[in-house]
């Protein structure tokens, strides 16, 4: 699993540590670690402390990969920060969408109601014509 972490230095242990501060769910969907998260990385480390990195952890914990997280911040920033997306710009879009599905389902259902209201229409006409042909049936055997 990928995380977002800063490199922290335990005095205790005298060693550098990771702080864990953000978990990837999903490709587009992270979401931030509320409690503390640390992992040990040993003394032959050499990554400098309060630099934001990646951390790819194995199943059991294991650090699998560390990078500089720079250039994916910078992405970051690049793709949703300078266009103006913001949290309240993509809760008013979500909000928009969540409308036009309502509008939709309205309409579908005005149609679906008209639909019936013809079918109903259709059928007493059908019921009209059987009846005045009826009608001209009787007359004609009549006269």
């Amino acid at each position: 699993m990928l995380y977002l972490a800063q490199v922290r230095k335990n005095e205790f242990l005298d060693q550098y540590q990771l702080h864990l501060l953000a978990s990837q769910e999903t490709e587009y969907c992270w979401s931030m670690i509320s409690e503390e998260a640390f992992i040990l990385l040993g003394k032959e480390n050499t990554l400098s402390e309060k630099m934001l990195v990646l951390v790819e952890l194995s199943p059991t914990g294991e650090v699998e990969r560390i990078e500089d997280a720079t250039s994916w911040i910078l992405n970051v920033v690049q793709t949703y920060l300078t266009t103006g997306i913001t949290p309240e710009f993509l809760q008013q879009e979500a909000d928009k969408a969540e409308n036009w599905r309502q509008s939709l389902t309205l309409q579908n259902q005005d149609l679906a109601r008209r639909s019936l209201e013809l079918e109903a229409r259709r059928e007493q006409i059908q019921a009209l014509e059987e009846s005045i042909n009826r009608e001209k049936t009787d007359q004609q055997g009549n006269s």
